[in-house]
Formats: C-alpha cells, structure tokens, sequence
C-alpha cells in the first residue's frame, strides 16, 4: 500500500510539472509575427492627391511587447514632418497612439526612419485585428500625405 502511494504522489507531481512547463512554455515562447504596409494619399482620410508612397515592415515580439519596425517613403511633395502609428480601420480617421516617430532633421522627400515601440495589451490585440495604421504628413498635408492599414503575417 505504501508503495502505491509513493508512485501516485511521484505521478502526480510529475504531471504538475510537466502542467507548469507546458504552461510556461506557451506563454514565454510566443513567436514573433511580421508586420507590413502600404502606404498612398488615396487612403488618407480624407483622400489626399499626389504621388507619394511608402512602404512599413517590422515584426513584433508578443512575450516583450515591443515592436520593431521601419518605414521607406519616396515621392512625398516634401519631407516628412509628421508620421506615426494610429488605431482605427481601414477607411476611418483613428487616434494616435504612443509619440510620434521623432524623424530627425535634413529630411527629404524620398528617405526611410526606424523605430520601436512597446505596446500594451489592447494595443497588441488592435495590432493583430488589423485596426493599426501609419501616417507620413507634411507641411503641404500636415494631417497625413500618405496612410497605410498593417497587415500582420504570423
């Protein structure tokens, strides 16, 4: 009899064991999913004429938070002089969120900027449901040249 209980204590703990890894596991070593996007005047809300573009990919790490991306632009009727992330669908104007990228100076109108950010949850889960944009302004469009809805590849 005390032999059974021996082995049903050893197979117990055994599982919880193989339980707390299996649940660590899932929660430390989630991979990283890559981001991209597109960006244009006519999906600026409202739509704005011209021939810029521009073109953002990064990935994001879902066990840090923290995304890393960069944004290439050309064409724009001048430099960048604004340009960050917002949340809302395709099609919507969206709020900001977090600080607009800090760009630099001696800008011009083609270029490119990289940058990271650390998202909270909900930020993460708007990510993920495709509800992020980005936006380029400049001093002709200052409420946004080019806009591009993010696209998120597991």
């Amino acid at each position: 009899m005390k032999s059974q209980k021996t082995w049903f204590a050893a197979g117990f703990i055994l599982c919880c064991f193989a339980f707390a890894v299996l649940l660590m596991s899932s929660a430390t070593f989630q991979q990283s999913v890559k981001i991209s996007g597109n960006a244009s005047g006519k999906d600026v809300v409202p739509s704005v004429s011209g021939n810029g573009s521009a073109t953002l990919t990064g990935t994001y790490d879902p066990s840090s938070g923290m995304l890393k991306y960069t944004t290439n632009w050309k064409d724009l009727s001048a430099a960048p002089t604004t340009a960050g992330f917002y949340a809302g669908s395709n099609g919507t104007a969206g709020i900001a969120l977090g600080d607009p990228w800090a760009l630099g100076t001696d800008l011009k109108p083609s270029g490119s900027y990289s940058g990271t950010i650390k998202l909270t949850p909900d930020q993460a889960k708007q990510l993920m449901n495709g509800d992020w944009y980005y936006s380029l302004g400049t001093p002709t469009n200052a409420g946004g040249e080019v806009r591009g809805q993010i696209a998120v590849k597991p």
